[in-house]
């Protein structure tokens, strides 16, 4: 068990990585150009009303006590009022997060689902026109910009098939996972070519171990040894790109929430970047960062339990 006394530690270091966040996310925020009080009540607003929207949300501070006030509200399990939405931004980013839990989800599944068999073919086949056909589709993969893959699948099977929604989230669960499979489609094609290159480079070497090499002199099947040895000694590095490319899939959510109209975060993120609603974009991007961090964090976990020789 001493192999995980990093998890009562590890979060200890988050801690300044998390402070640190906050300082850019709140920095970045005003310099964005533009009015948040002007945004509300138009160009035509009178002196004294801008003075009052901006005496209300604590506008006309100084930014380092308008920091303060940010991190007090922190402590306290808060993230400020949104000035777009007049309401709290904490229970605004709770109705906005399932969507994008769901499209994180569901395009981490299918980018395994479509980067495993790819690798397996790549890497047993070695310098064959199978491993050549994957090495040419990941690398074009890597090329095309989500926004780019999601238009084109939109073109395919909601213009020209007819078979699947173009945008919004439904209601019901079906509803729901029909909704979700372009967006997961679209940011899976892009993950899974990175994945791929990665795992089948993983998989080369473990097909050339010493204990795969050995489970064949045993006699064992090459479908076996594949299973066995070859795979689960491929994952951990393949768990780690997954986990260093977190914030990558967090941004392609943004794009594609953008392009299928999804409900989620990212939406909410672009909206409230227009608006100038700095509690809201702040809010948005502290949950993204602790997001990126906890599942730096799982992926730790998760390697060490895979592989007992990697320590933490």
């Amino acid at each position: 068990m001493h192999r995980y006394k990093f998890i009562l530690t590890r979060p200890f270091q988050f801690l300044p990585v998390i402070f640190g966040i906050s300082v850019i996310t709140f920095i970045l925020v005003r310099l964005i150009p533009g009015d948040p009080a002007r945004n509300i009540l138009g160009t035509r607003a009178t002196p004294t009303a801008l003075a009052n929207i901006r005496a209300q949300y604590g506008l006309d501070q100084p930014m380092w006590l308008q920091y303060f006030y940010f991190l007090k509200n922190l402590a306290n399990g808060e993230m400020g009022k949104s000035i777009l939405y007049k309401i709290d931004v904490l229970p605004l980013i709770a109705t906005r997060i399932e969507p994008t839990i769901a499209l994180v989800l569901t395009s981490v599944i299918l980018s395994i689902l479509i980067a495993v068999p790819m690798s397996a073919i790549a890497a047993r086949n070695a310098g064959r026109a199978p491993d050549h056909a994957v090495r040419v589709i990941s690398t074009f993969g890597i090329g095309f910009p989500p926004f780019w893959l999601g238009l084109m699948l939109i073109i395919l099977f909601s213009v020209e098939l007819g078979i699947l929604p173009v945008s919004g989230y439904g209601t019901t669960l079906g509803d729901k996972l029909s909704h979700l499979i372009l967006p997961s489609l679209t940011v899976a094609l892009s993950l899974s070519t990175v994945l791929t290159r990665s795992l089948r480079s993983a998989m080369i070497e473990a097909l050339k171990s010493d204990v795969a090499t050995a489970a064949r002199a045993r006699g064992m099947p090459e479908s076996i040894v594949f299973w066995r040895h070859v795979l689960p000694n491929s994952l951990v590095p393949t768990i780690n790109l997954l986990a260093v490319n977190i914030g990558w899939l967090i941004g392609g959510t943004v794009v594609v929430e953008s392009v299928f109209a999804l409900p989620g975060m990212g939406q909410l993120l672009v909206r409230a970047i227009f608006s100038r609603d700095y509690m809201v974009v702040q809010g948005v991007a502290m949950t993204f960062a602790c997001a990126t961090v906890l599942v730096n964090f799982l992926a730790d976990i998760v390697t060490v339990a895979v592989d007992p020789r990697v320590k933490l």
